[in-house]
């Protein structure tokens, strides 16, 4: 074999692997690719209900010892 052979030989191995590593971290078009959705919904708003203050209070009537 000579030199030429043999580096078409890698190049082939190498051009081989880069493939394999392109389809595994970015496939081509849709293959492996979530669908897309056919409309986006809008998120229903959360009511937010206020929180209620202290209730109301009258005197405070203290019993004092005689």
């Amino acid at each position: 074999m000579n030199s030429q052979s043999v580096a078409g030989l890698l190049g082939a191995i190498v051009a081989s692997i880069v493939m394999v590593v392109a389809v595994a971290y970015g496939p081509i078009g849709q293959f492996g690719k979530p669908a897309k959705p056919a409309s986006i919904q809008q998120p229903v708003p959360v009511q937010v209900q206020p929180v209620p203050g202290p209730a109301p209070r009258g005197q405070v009537i203290r019993e004092v010892p005689n």
